[in-house]
């Protein structure tokens, strides 16, 4: 995952996860794809809900949690970060929480491990959000053998070199794993026409050029860029980066995205808190507020 060095968590720990208030149980059925949790949503006219956190922020119990938390909640995917000493795409908030994890002990074996335990109880698909870096070294096939293992149903790479692009996809396909891949304003067109045309799950619209991070407002550009999109593609299309509040999702919903993902605001919730407990409640009312803004 990187060169720091780190130490798997304590097996027990993920049984100890503080319990979350109750919440309503998800309703839909567990197994889908990416691809297929995206269109049962589409067909219902509504706008899918995909929250990110990082994997071990604060420790790997408070993941587990954070997940079931959101899958109850009503989260259509859930991207789960693969925290990274050397984040280029992401800003402070989630290069701190990665550094906060990395200092807990996270490790790729580790996130596995709790991936595994606790996928079979979600009803929304995850998806792992991982730098190349630490894929090639372990190797792309281990990697992807290991992230179906754990029963993960997709694979976002923001830094994946687009030469190696239609590699990394087989490789993902032979592990049924979606890869969904990302588009950006400064996307030539040509590009983002074969970008859409080889992701797999949904396409993934960067709202802006540059880091992750929340912004005062949505980059209006989103607008022509979905439709854009939308003219050479019927797959779902997500946006993200830079989207924190009920506004901002209302907005892009509006706009026509299939999909709101919503990431340095959702981890802020969770890693800044003064506890983990404190930290599972901020993100449930959080959550809340942006998942009754969508349509």
């Amino acid at each position: 995952m990187s060169g720091n060095p780190a130490t798997t968590a304590p097996a027990g720990s993920l049984a100890e996860a503080p319990a979350p208030a109750p919440v309503p149980a998800a309703a839909g059925e567990r197994g889908l794809s990416v691809s297929q949790a995206m269109s049962k949503v589409r067909e219902k006219g509504k706008t899918a809900f995909i929250p990110y956190i990082t994997a071990g922020d604060p420790d790997l119990a408070t993941t587990a949690a954070a997940l079931r938390l959101l899958d109850r909640l009503g989260a259509d995917v859930v991207e789960l970060g693969m925290p990274f000493s050397d984040a280029s795409a992401d800003g402070a908030v989630i290069k701190a929480s990665a550094a906060r994890a990395l200092a807990a002990g996270a490790t790729a074996d580790s996130i596995m491990a709790m991936l595994k335990e606790v996928t079979p109880e979600l009803f929304c698909p995850v998806v792992i959000f991982s730098y190349f870096s630490p894929i090639v070294q372990r190797g792309t096939a281990s990697f992807a053998a290991a992230v179906k293992e754990a029963g993960v149903k997709g694979l976002i790479v923001p830094d994946l070199p687009y030469a190696e692009t239609s590699a990394f996809r087989d490789e993902a396909i032979k592990n049924e794993l979606e890869l969904v891949l990302l588009t950006t304003p400064s996307t030539p067109p040509e590009r983002m026409k074969e970008i859409t045309e080889a992701s797999g799950g949904f396409v993934y619209l960067v709202s802006v050029d540059g880091v992750t991070g929340a912004r005062a407002t949505v980059n209006p550009r989103v607008e022509s860029l979905l439709k854009e999109i939308k003219q050479v593609t019927d797959k779902a299309v997500a946006v993200g980066f830079g989207i924190s509040t009920p506004d901002h999702v209302k907005q892009i919903a509006e706009w026509g995205a299939d999909g709101v993902i919503i990431g340095s605001a959702m981890v802020k919730q969770l890693g800044e808190a003064a506890s983990p407990e404190e930290g599972l409640i901020r993100l449930e009312v959080y959550a809340r507020s942006l998942k009754n803004a969508l349509p």
